[in-house]
């Protein structure tokens, strides 16, 4: 975890002018099989690392995101929520992630009103990074770049395709799928570039 966290957080500017200081470089996926409740790791977790909390029952992901938010945020740490906006207001998180489909849909107009509050949205393609630009994101997790439990049979990006869509895309691109403190290293010259704003993952977390 500490390697990952340390690489992540490494390089934090960005090529993008208008890119807030506060966007996370480091993200937390909760996932119904393999990271149900990341809440013992929060005390491990570096300072403004983001917990995006994405379980698709809602009644699972109101009460993990209602459970974690408070000690969270005592730690210096964000929570946003997955395509849940009135749940993500009403809690007090600190911002709204997007699945493709919702970034479809177009801008949640209503979160834009409270300051500070981000917004994130998940990509596979070059389209779906411009709809994730189009609803208002201030980033995409881009994905997947390596194999990954999650989806083993998706095809991969690598790093040059991953490269590549990011130097393409209008908002800072998070990579995500398979990352780990093993191939993190293999991201480090995109980062350096600015081409890869940060890292997101489940299961390294853990290591």
């Amino acid at each position: 975890m500490a390697k990952l966290a340390k690489l992540g957080a490494r390089h934090n500017c960005s090529r993008f002018g208008t890119t807030p200081k506060t966007l996370p470089q480091c993200y937390v996926l909760s996932d119904c099989v393999r990271l149900p409740d990341p809440s013992d790791l929060l005390t491990r977790l570096p300072r403004g690392t983001c917990i995006i909390v994405r379980h698709t029952d809602p009644d699972a992901r109101a009460q993990l995101a209602m459970r974690i938010v408070a000690p969270a945020h005592k730690l210096g740490l964000k929570v946003i929520i997955a395509n849940d906006l009135r749940l993500a207001l009403r809690i007090g998180a600190d911002g709204l992630h997007l699945s493709e489909r919702m970034a479809r849909l177009g801008r949640p107009r209503i979160a834009f009103h409270k300051p500070g509050f981000m917004c994130t949205a998940a990509a596979h393609t070059r389209l779906a990074l411009w709809r994730a630009h189009r609803a208002g994101a201030n980033a995409a997790l881009l994905s997947p770049v390596f194999p990954t439990l999650s989806h083993p049979n998706a095809r991969t990006l690598g790093v040059l395709r991953f490269g590549i869509m990011a130097h393409l895309s209008p908002i800072p691109v998070i990579a995500l799928g398979g990352v780990s403190h093993a191939n993190a290293a293999r991201l480090r010259g995109l980062m350096r570039q600015k081409l890869a704003f940060g890292l997101a993952a489940i299961g390294a977390w853990r290591d």
